[in-house]
């Protein structure tokens, strides 16, 4: 894969990494799936979409790709899944260390353990919201705990973790769950307050990390493992719009799309989806002429910083 376009096509002076805000890394990883293949052609699937969405975001009333958005170099140590994760745990940490509101874009969820060490290490008190229709709590499975269906494992011992949308899980996986902070599918349906719910459980600092099978397959067909039942279009939407304005997201991945050249929908729907959780974050952002670097990490940066890490920190 490579990342020599920009993100959405944007003009030069918005994709350069000292102008810019956002920090997108691209992990075409598709090591450990075990049924629909081609997670690793979705970053570059979701970068082609994006250069065909129109960038004014009517919601918010912003066009937030000039808060800058530059785009990585695609993580290339693949060699084997623990070999991937450490890669993106040290890329995405060494982004978060630069005051970047630092994004990554999958592959499949296996990608996640990285980046949730990462900003584990580099926030205090963070939450991993996870939006997925699968549990993803085993220790370990297929000989490895760096598997996709062990996505959530490390999280749930070392963050506040809480799941929203899970309808497919395997009993082990039941031992392990808080079930306190977990959503089942067939219980939002019912429940007209569960966002409300879910948002009270959430620290300040929010990691989101996004399977798209989260999504109903009449809307997300193009993935790995679709089960049917998900969620919809706006109330994913409403959802993310009440995270994003009452907590301090700190960043999120996006997991799990399988391009589908017959079907290309799920690119534009998963480009579509990352645009908007950027406009959420930034929606209060004035674009300014001569960009601080220093901006406000309650808005993406780390003046006042929540971080872990001093200064010098390696």
């Amino acid at each position: 894969m490579k990342t020599s376009r920009n993100y959405a096509g944007i003009p030069d002076e918005y994709a350069q990494l000292e102008k810019s805000k956002v920090v997108l890394i691209p992990v075409p990883y598709d090591g450990t799936s075990t049924w629909g293949k081609g997670a690793d052609k979705g970053p570059e699937a979701l970068l082609e979409a994006s250069e065909n969405m129109e960038l004014y975001d009517i919601e918010t009333g912003t066009e937030v790709y000039q808060q800058g958005v530059f785009v990585t170099e695609p993580v290339s140590e693949l060699s084997s899944p623990e070999a991937m994760v450490n890669s993106v745990h040290r890329i995405t940490k060494e982004y978060i260390k630069r005051n970047k509101f630092v994004t990554l874009i999958g592959g499949e969820h296996s990608i996640s353990i990285g980046s949730i060490r990462a900003f584990n290490e580099c926030f205090e008190n963070l939450t991993v919201l996870h939006i997925d229709a699968h549990a993803d709590l085993r220790e370990s499975y297929g000989g490895t705990p760096y598997n996709h269906a062990c996505a959530v494992y490390e999280a749930s011992q070392q963050t506040n973790l809480v799941q929203v949308g899970i309808r497919s899980m395997d009993a082990i996986e039941m031992t392990v769950m808080d079930t306190e902070k977990t959503f089942f599918a067939h219980e939002m349906v019912d429940d007209e307050y569960w966002t409300d719910k879910v948002v009270e459980l959430l620290t300040d600092n929010v990691f989101i990390t996004f399977d798209l099978d989260a999504l109903d397959p009449s809307i997300m067909p193009s993935t790995g493992t679709p089960e049917p039942g998900g969620l919809l279009w706006y109330e994913t939407l409403d959802f993310l719009r009440q995270v994003f304005e009452e907590k301090n997201v700190v960043g999120f991945d996006i997991v799990e799309l399988c391009p589908d050249e017959r079907e290309r929908s799920s690119d534009f729907l998963a480009a579509k989806l990352y645009y908007k959780m950027l406009s959420y974050k930034f929606r209060d952002e004035a674009v300014e002429d001569d960009y601080d670097n220093t901006y406000d990490n309650s808005k993406g940066g780390n003046n006042n910083s929540p971080h872990k890490f001093d200064e010098d920190d390696e």
